[in-house]
């Protein structure tokens, strides 16, 4: 599985892997679609099912090397390698253009959704009438998904490991956000905010020589939930690829037919003219998370009324989206054009 990659092919994967890692903190963007629109999506899935009681052997064993070689080890250790850094570096930035310049995120965004349809959708090859069914029944989940009301905070930990579980979705599965997934079952804040927010505090205590976390049961109750919805990640990561591979090897176009659909259904989701609507006190003001930021509840999406500078500048983006993609498909072509030639 291994394959021989340049220093190019390298800085490329680290890349990818921190885009990857922005998207998938950002409700309504899926990591998944980053695998899809840069063209390493089924070498991902494949890889992550190489993850097995066979490589648990290898690596119990002490054969690192081949337990390395077996899972893809280099193209899985600089995709996550990427993700890692990302979270708390690229993501902060992401973070701040979403406060600041809202509307033109979301809409690269949009535009980088409708561009990675037609990435898909140009290679599908023949669309039946059964290949038309699986695609409308993908467009039909996405929607709903997108138009759920959220559910209240749960703390209960086996509940929380199924969170994990749903939160990596959105790297196995284009279109389908684990982010916007934890809005909609109300763990969210919980588990992307609070529970991350703990851990940086504890470690920056740590370094600093201190152990006052010990005496703070908030903060303990908080990473232990953190520990319970990584260990939910993992096992969904490792279900999913499994899942997913075994459905990509057997039902090839249907299953590409279905996430195109889910793909297109969730344009809703990250449809950039909406007005983010706050959880709200008793008495009207917004409710605020541990580092002070008001919490999402969901959003109201209209329609522009004018073609103003501002909404002419967001159209403008949704073209920048679809460019960023095309030209990433310009780019993989000529890519594979030069490597096989």
């Amino acid at each position: 599985m291994e394959q021989t990659r340049t220093l190019s092919d390298r800085i490329w994967l680290f890349l990818k892997g921190l885009a990857m890692g922005a998207a998938n903190k950002v409700p309504g963007v899926s990591g998944g679609m980053i695998a899809f629109v840069a063209g390493f999506y089924e070498e991902f899935i494949y890889s992550l099912q190489k993850i097995n009681s066979k490589a648990f052997k290898l690596l119990i064993n002490g054969r690192f090397k081949s337990f390395y070689q077996y899972i893809n080890g280099r193209f899985l250790g600089l995709l996550f390698l990427g993700m890692i850094v990302s979270y708390f570096s690229v993501s902060k930035l992401l973070d701040y253009f979403l406060v600041h310049y809202e509307l033109y995120v979301w809409s690269a965004f949009f535009g980088m959704i409708i561009g990675s349809i037609y990435y898909v959708a140009k290679d599908f090859g023949d669309w039946t009438r059964a290949n038309m069914v699986y695609l409308l029944l993908g467009v039909m989940v996405g929607i709903g998904i997108s138009f759920l009301e959220p559910a209240t905070e749960n703390r209960n930990l086996i509940f929380v490991f199924f969170c994990g579980m749903i939160s990596v979705s959105g790297m196995t599965l284009p279109g389908l956000s684990g982010s916007f997934i934890l809005i909609l079952i109300g763990n969210y804040v919980l588990l992307l905010v609070d529970a991350v927010n703990a851990l940086y505090d504890t470690m920056a205590e740590l370094i600093g020589g201190s152990t006052a976390f010990m005496d703070n049961p908030e903060r303990i109750d908080l990473l232990i939930i953190l520990v319970v919805f990584s260990l939910g990640s993992l096992a969904g990561l490792i279900f999913l690829s499994h899942m997913l591979a075994y459905v990509l090897k057997r039902f090839h176009q249907p299953t590409f037919a279905v996430i195109i659909g889910f793909i297109t259904g969730s344009l809703g989701v990250v449809w950039p003219w909406k007005n983010t609507i706050y959880d709200l006190k008793p008495d009207g003001t917004p409710m605020l998370d541990s580092s002070g930021k008001p919490i999402i509840d969901n959003y109201e999406r209209y329609w522009p009324s004018s073609l103003d500078a501002e909404n002419l500048l967001a159209i403008l983006f949704i073209l920048l989206g679809i460019g960023i993609v095309l030209g990433l498909d310009i780019y993989q072509r000529r890519n594979k054009q030069l490597t096989d030639g």
